[in-house]
């Protein structure tokens, strides 16, 4: 039987290897793809270091990390005949099972291996002119904040937005509020070149989270009304608790960042008479990779700059280093088996 390499997740123990594995053979609507590309995000460093707990869906104890995966058709399952081998191919991050929805890379095998395999419903086309690791990153760096903001925020244009953490969510944020009309942007990150990357993908205004006039930097820039909505993709507790002070009457913090720490609110008198409001935001619907593909294809999406290093497979435990201790102020890193 063929074999292959992925980068595996033993748990309870929680270890990450590099192993050999017999490749999987597609099933009835099934495909298999040959990995070219599959991205490496906090959620994958957060389900690593047990912060996620055990995956609820699991069968087994071990599983393929990787739920941004782009590559080729390799091998069609029996009675699929609207797929094509060498069809360039970008995966959903989940799919439905019985009711319940199923996250690749945590319930189920995911990309970081040689191949995968996935259901021909959770597939969608990406076009040539898009790169691999470009198109790879799509389902959730890309997509999560798009869902975020469209969907759970519901941003409208000349709302006076914030976001706080410029990294692989927080950055491709900022330019689709640009693209949506979201003004002004008030950009916050600790990191310097962060905010000055935050400027260069569209922020109106990048500020240092310790500056003692911040709230009055925001106030200037929002003509006194505050930040009518504000998305926080670091998930850190003080990033929450600064963003609640700059909101404005009726403002809404999204909770997008995981921190496992529990949520408090100091002067809930105050929550209630300025009318806040905190929403918690995961993923994207289903249509969200194609949308954005089809920016992204027509030039309205610029994902150029957004691949910050390319690592080989076997680095997988590197990559998460990387990642993990923000080694360079990443934007994504992403794995070429």
């Amino acid at each position: 039987m063929a074999v292959m390499r992925a980068a595996r997740l033993h748990i309870p123990s929680f270890e990450l290897r590099v192993e050999e594995i017999c490749r999987p053979t597609p099933g009835p609507g099934e495909v298999l793809v040959k990995v070219e590309s599959a991205g490496v995000c906090l959620t994958d460093v957060h389900l690593i270091s047990g912060l996620l707990g055990e995956p609820p869906f699991l069968k087994g104890d071990t599983v393929t990390l990787g739920h941004e995966v782009a590559g080729t058709v390799a091998e069609l399952g029996p009675d699929v005949d609207n797929w094509a081998v060498g069809d360039r191919v970008v995966l959903q991050p989940e799919e439905k099972r019985d009711g319940q929805v199923w996250l690749r890379g945590i319930d189920y095998d995911g990309g970081w291996a040689d191949f995968t395999l996935a259901r021909t419903d959770t597939l969608v086309v990406l076009p040539d002119s898009i790169p691999f690791e470009q198109g790879a990153i799509i389902p959730d760096a890309v997509a999560t904040p798009w869902a975020a903001i469209t969907g759970t925020a519901g941003v409208r244009p000349a709302q006076a937005v914030g976001v706080w953490g410029i990294g692989g969510l927080g950055t491709h944020g900022v330019q689709l509020l640009r693209a949506v009309g979201a003004c002004p942007i008030i950009a916050v990150d600790p990191s310097s070149v962060a905010r000055d990357r935050a400027l260069a993908f569209g922020a109106d205004l990048a500020l240092d989270p310790a500056d003692p006039d911040l709230a009055g930097n925001v106030a200037a820039a929002t003509g006194g009304v505050g930040i009518e909505v504000a998305f926080d993709f670091a998930g850190v507790t003080p990033v929450r608790e600064q963003i609640l002070s700059v909101l404005g009457t009726g403002g809404k913090l999204v909770l997008v960042g995981v921190s496992g720490k529990p949520i408090t609110i100091e002067n809930s008198t105050d929550f209630t008479l300025r009318e806040l409001k905190v929403l918690g935001h995961l993923g994207a619907d289903e249509h969200a990779v194609a949308r954005l593909i089809q920016l992204a294809e027509n030039g309205r999406l610029d994902l150029s700059r957004s691949v910050s290093t390319i690592l080989p497979l076997d680095q997988a435990a590197e990559a998460v280093e990387q990642v993990h201790h923000n080694k360079g102020d990443l934007i994504r890193l992403v794995l070429r088996p």
